[in-house]
């Protein structure tokens, strides 16, 4: 598992108890820091967030101590909004971490467990007598609507009267789930570099065996290396070719490389991959290109470097218009209006990055959506936030007898009020694969 040591582009080995003492460390620091101001500006006197076992809220697992793995029975949070800050409240069978039990189900005698339960849930609601009781639904975000139908259902059935100040606490969720710590940030760098070295591992002679290796041998290895290296990989790593004479095709209405995944990587190809990894809780989301030197070669085609440059010319619009305040939709016509002017033939595609790999937060943009994203498009951007910078540009290369390349680019960046900062840097040249 990785950490960042004193200096954030580096990662050293971390054991897993060492992790979890991490973990817990941030989510105490982001109860008492993030929270409070994250329900202010949701309008949110008592949150709750309700979960079974192996059925949870996708926000659970990010309020729960690093060793509770899943929910356990049926697990109940809820945090009060006072003067004093936030009192964060566990009904719960077993003690949940640094919240304070508020239920002992073995001193209820003759009462069932999951009544009483949801009692104290009413008398935690009835003391703290709250005007807006935020809960976890949400027709826009999957992420903020994890309240089960079931639970909603008993939840309103328990709270009587006070069942009419429920309300949708997708502002809050989305705004816990998105925010990230100065520390979170750090590491982010940290697992990033990872990410990076991995893929300059694949795409070496190391690993790729030109005339040999396929584009899915390389894939797998990357799989198994996040594996050997104890991190997970949050997706099915994807390592695609582009070949001259072999012209993108259309599909899905957009344009894609058409050699197939399983041919054998030969010289003049261009290498892209796709990769995420996941580890103390945060994730990544990379995508960076190779290219195969021919004998005689010592760097690219003049026509792919110009690819390159290019895809950067496209980040470069696509950060400066994601100003703090413009929502995701604003920021992707902003950058698309830019990038046309400047003769760039792109799409913008971009998404938080954090709890979860395509996490909660504004979308910029979908590869199917480039006049923008109803609902997650519509929200805004705030400060301390992550993202996958994805995107990709289309330039004819000369050396290719004028066919068009698909150059596609992802890198984790973070929004704070220090402006975007690439985590671990940004590729701007092809790493270059020797041909024999």
């Amino acid at each position: 598992m990785t950490l960042v040591a004193p200096d954030p582009t580096r990662t050293v080995p971390l054991p897993l108890r060492e992790q979890a003492d991490v973990r817990d460390r941030w989510l105490t620091q982001r109860l008492l820091d993030l929270l409070p101001t994250l329900m202010d500006r949701a309008g949110i006197d008592l949150w709750l967030v309700i979960g079974r076992e192996y059925n949870e809220d996708p926000v659970l697992p990010t309020l729960l101590p690093a060793t509770w793995l899943s929910a356990r029975r049926r697990t109940i949070l809820a945090l009060h909004r006072s003067d004093d800050g936030v009192t964060a409240a566990a009904v719960s069978r077993y003690p949940v971490g640094q919240f304070v039990p508020a239920w002992s189900p073995d001193e209820d005698a003759g009462v069932p467990a999951e009544e009483s339960q949801w009692a104290v849930v009413r008398r935690i609601v009835e003391q703290a007598d709250p005007r807006r009781i935020g809960v976890d639904v949400s027709a826009e975000f999957a992420l903020a609507d994890g309240l089960s139908h079931t639970e909603h259902e008993l939840l309103g059935a328990a709270l009587g009267p006070y069942a009419d100040r429920l309300t949708s606490a997708e502002e809050l969720a989305i705004g816990w789930l998105e925010t990230r710590l100065p520390e979170e940030i750090a590491v982010l760098h940290g697992l990033n570099r990872l990410a990076h070295e991995v893929i300059a591992e694949a795409f070496s002679p190391a690993v790729v065996t030109v005339g040999a290796s396929t584009a899915l041998d390389v894939a797998w290895w990357i799989r198994q290396r996040f594996a050997d290296l104890g991190v997970d990989g949050w997706f099915q790593p994807t390592v695609g070719l582009q070949r001259a004479g072999v012209p993108l095709v259309e599909e899905r209405g957009t344009t894609l490389p058409a050699v197939p995944y399983d041919a054998v990587i030969e010289p003049g190809d261009l290498l892209h991959c796709d990769v995420g990894l996941s580890s103390l809780g945060l994730n990544t989301d990379t995508q960076r290109n190779a290219y195969v030197l021919r004998p005689g070669e010592t760097e690219a085609p003049a026509g792919l470097r110009a690819a390159m440059a290019a895809g950067n010319r496209m980040q470069d619009v696509t950060t400066a218009a994601m100003v703090p305040g413009r929502t995701g939709n604003e920021v992707l016509a902003a950058a698309r209006a830019t990038a046309a002017a400047a003769g760039l033939d792109g799409d913008v595609y971009s998404h938080p990055v954090g709890y979860h790999g395509h996490a909660a937060g504004p979308a910029i943009g979908m590869w199917d959506a480039q006049t923008g994203v109803p609902g997650a498009g519509d929200r805004p951007l705030h400060l301390d936030t992550v993202y996958a910078l994805e995107l990709c540009v289309r330039t004819p290369v000369p050396e290719w007898g004028g066919q068009t390349v698909r150059m596609a680019l992802e890198q984790g960046i973070s929004l704070t009020a220090a402006g975007v900062e690439y985590l671990d840097g940004r590729q701007t040249e092809l790493i270059l694969i020797p041909g024999a």
